[in-house]
């Protein structure tokens, strides 16, 4: 891989990573309709860390807060304290178990069948739909302050459907927050801290795995790359998103969903 295709896929992965509209599906679709050759396991590695590292770097304030707000929960009577953000961690720490135990599951599966163009198709299309449907239907009277048990296992099944490719995390994830009449920036927001816990704990399986396979040093050029432009563009879309939703609807998002479904099905 040169260096202008690691800049593109770069680019791609920030900005679909955390936009309802799959970082999965559009990585594995893009080389192939332009001809390109798999890009390894080495840059999705790359790839997905600049990701987290932006993630991270964005919301690093309410990451240190809720690391510190869990620790006092450890202490003897800790969960006690009136913390709304030790519960939150909490939460945010249940929401992570679905995915994780679906992962472990269908790990095989999802690695080779759901790869299909026509299955990224029929998800784009089917998830979209659902994301206008909450998004429409969905009250949006509660807040982030409000989210407990309930929410966090719900939102976390769902979450648990993103390993099926063109199914977007961050859409399915945000689906489930509306239909529980969370409002649209609370919904993304407790998408974007669940992401953390399960693109850690992604990323230290892909890296042990990326360690057997050391990339050769002509490679750490479009690594490199990969990673920076990821980063760069996840942050910048991370900040438009939360802007974005405080006025607007998700419509864009589900249209932009169905041409690409309608596309993909046109084509395969």
């Amino acid at each position: 891989m040169d260096w202008l295709h690691a800049l593109i896929l770069g680019i791609v992965q920030g900005i679909t990573e955390f936009l309802p509209i799959s970082s999965s599906g559009h990585l594995i679709l893009l080389p192939r309709f332009l001809g390109w050759p798999d890009q390894g396991l080495s840059f999705d590695v790359a790839v997905n860390t600049g990701s987290l590292v932006a993630l991270v770097a964005y919301f690093r304030k309410d990451v240190a807060r809720l690391l510190i707000a869990f620790v006092k929960t450890l202490r003897p009577g800790g969960w006690n304290l009136d913390s709304g953000d030790g519960r939150l961690a909490w939460w945010l720490g249940i929401g992570t178990i679905p995915i994780g135990l679906a992962g472990l599951a269908f790990k095989d599966l999802v690695g080779t069948v759901a790869r299909n163009p026509l299955i990224i198709a029929t998800t784009a299309i089917f998830f979209g739909l659902l994301l206008w449907v909450a998004d429409q239907k969905g009250q949006r009277l509660r807040t982030l302050k409000d989210t407990g048990f309930k929410e966090a296992l719900v939102i976390g099944c769902a979450q648990a459907l993103a390993l099926i490719p063109g199914t977007s995390r961050s859409g399915v994830t945000m689906t489930a927050g509306l239909f529980l009449n969370l409002d649209r920036e609370s919904s993304a927001r407790f998408s974007f801290l669940l992401a953390i816990p399960v693109s850690v704990l992604a990323g230290m399986l892909e890296i042990i795995e990326w360690i057997r396979q050391t990339p050769a040093p002509e490679e750490w050029l479009p690594l490199a790359v990969g990673f920076i432009s990821s980063g760069i563009t996840a942050f910048m879309v991370i900040h438009w998103l939360l802007l974005w939703i405080r006025s607007r609807s998700l419509t864009i998002f589900v249209i932009y969903r169905l041409l690409l479904g309608i596309t993909l099905l046109l084509v395969f």
